[in-house]
């Protein structure tokens, strides 16, 4: 059953072995549909236990510690809980490790061996170089729904008071407060270039994620909208910020969460969708997979298998709220389809069971499973501030013809009267300028946000905040 999430993030694996020293640092190269990620394991022993951490140098990510190893004679079984991650390895000598990793029911080759492969860094040339011509500050403020801290960063402009301020939210997956990805900083372009012109914008890396506290593993984004609003409540604590001028600005799951944010908050002065979707998380899945199978040329037959198979999981997930049950339907459909199409919906080089467990297991995930079911037009219909919500033409994740007429169609029936609904050519996911929008570009395309779309969001804002 093949799918893409709506931001594909790769976060850790470990390892040990049998009969030889392992301890040390090992190098791969993952490659996935967003591009290549290098991933570096510093492993070590303790008695006779191994433990791992890894870095995700791509992804600014490093010391992550994995939950599980296990090994049978040469073989190696890693898990990492909150990011749904299973790697495979055979050891092939002192040297080498070859192995498939996996995560949300996709499968990557990765191999590792002791050996670096140095690569030039990505040229970014939009990333700021410090001195800024402002003033940042690192920040930590309490969640109270779930007693745990979270941890950002706020810039603010370096003269003036009393300021407008944007909480900028990310898109899924535990992720930093720069949303980083294949060297892409984008939340932090997007605080330059808006402290720049006069508005504070605090950031935060994601609940149980890098500096901040909490469980990820369990969360769905009902459950962030608490997080956005401890941000809320920790800027109206402060005297230099307009308590009036409190604004949110989300990037796809980001863009579900500010609306319900701002359905239910009054201090919310306006929003911004990046992204956004405007129709249900499983009609969202269906058309992301058909589109970026397309554009990475699957076979027309193969697609319309995946779009079958997926749609009618998300059916039951629909209609099936029983847990035990749910479970044991989509287990039975999907090993049938499994046996009937095993190019399509098994993963090469599984068996079927082992295939089905990790499919049923991603599924039944409590934040794929909210975001399946989650509609978000009732609440769109329920925001009466200001707001903008953009998508590029090429977004092959939330794609623009399919949301953007549902989210303008719901602000009206709001009887929102200050609302701006736009399409924004030739860019994608990311808005970035790109050939295809396939996320495999993300990665080697040197621009991490068009100028076009900072000056759109920069002129709404300085308007909607006068």
């Amino acid at each position: 059953m093949k799918k893409i999430l709506i931001t594909l993030m790769i976060f850790a694996l470990a390892l040990t072995a049998s009969g030889q020293d392992i301890t040390g640092d090992w190098y791969g190269t993952l490659k996935t549909p967003v591009g290549k990620l290098t991933v570096v394991l510093h492993i070590s022993k303790n008695g006779d236990t191994y433990s791992s951490t890894m870095d995700s140098p791509d992804q600014g990510a490093k010391g992550i510690p994995m939950s599980t190893v296990t090994l049978n004679n040469d073989t190696l079984v890693l898990t990492h809980k909150d990011a749904n991650i299973r790697y495979t390895g055979i050891i092939l000598g002192k040297d080498s490790v070859s192995g498939t990793f996996t995560q949300a029911g996709q499968s990557f080759p990765l191999g590792l061996s002791r050996k670096l492969i140095v690569q030039a860094s990505p040229k970014r040339p939009q990333d700021p170089v410090k001195p800024y011509p402002y003033r940042e500050e690192n920040v930590t403020f309490i969640n109270p729904k779930g007693n745990f801290t979270l941890a950002g960063t706020l810039t603010l402009p370096a003269e003036g008071n009393k300021f407008p301020v944007v909480i900028l939210i990310t898109g899924s997956g535990p992720q930093n407060r720069n949303e980083e990805l294949l060297g892409h900083k984008p939340f932090l372009i997007w605080a330059d270039y808006l402290t720049r012109r006069g508005i504070a914008v605090l950031r935060c890396d994601d609940r149980g994620s890098y500096e901040s506290k909490g469980d990820f593993s369990t969360a769905t984004t009902f459950d962030f909208t608490t997080d956005v609003e401890a941000a809320i409540n920790y800027l109206k604590s402060r005297k230099d910020i307009n308590l009036k001028k409190i604004g949110l600005m989300g990037h796809s799951e980001g863009g579900l969460i500010a609306p319900l944010v701002a359905s239910r908050n009054k201090d919310v002065a306006f929003i911004v969708m990046l992204a956004g979707p405007g129709i249900s998380g499983g009609e969202i899945l269906l058309r992301q997979q058909a589109l970026i199978a397309k554009v990475s040329g699957q076979s027309d037959k193969d697609i319309e298998i995946s779009h079958s198979v997926n749609a009618e999981v998300f059916r039951m997930v629909n209609e099936i709220q029983q847990q035990d049950s749910l479970q044991a339907q989509i287990s039975r459909f999907l090993h049938s389809q499994a046996i009937e199409h095993p190019g399509v919906v098994l993963t090469k080089g599984s068996s079927i069971d082992d295939a089905v467990n990790i499919e049923v297991k991603t599924i039944l995930n409590p934040w794929v499973l909210s975001f399946i079911r989650y509609n978000p037009e009732p609440t769109l219909e329920k925001v009466k501030c200001p707001v903008l919500a953009i998508i590029g033409s090429k977004d092959l994740q939330v794609p623009a013809d399919a949301n953007l007429p549902v989210i303008e169609k719901a602000l009206k029936k709001a009887g929102n009267k200050h609302f701006t609904v736009k399409e924004l050519p030739g860019l994608n996911h990311l808005f970035q300028e790109c050939n295809t929008g396939a996320p495999a570009e993300y990665g080697q395309i040197e621009q991490t946000i068009s100028p076009s779309a900072l000056q759109l969001v920069g002129d709404w804002i300085k308007v909607n905040t006068k």
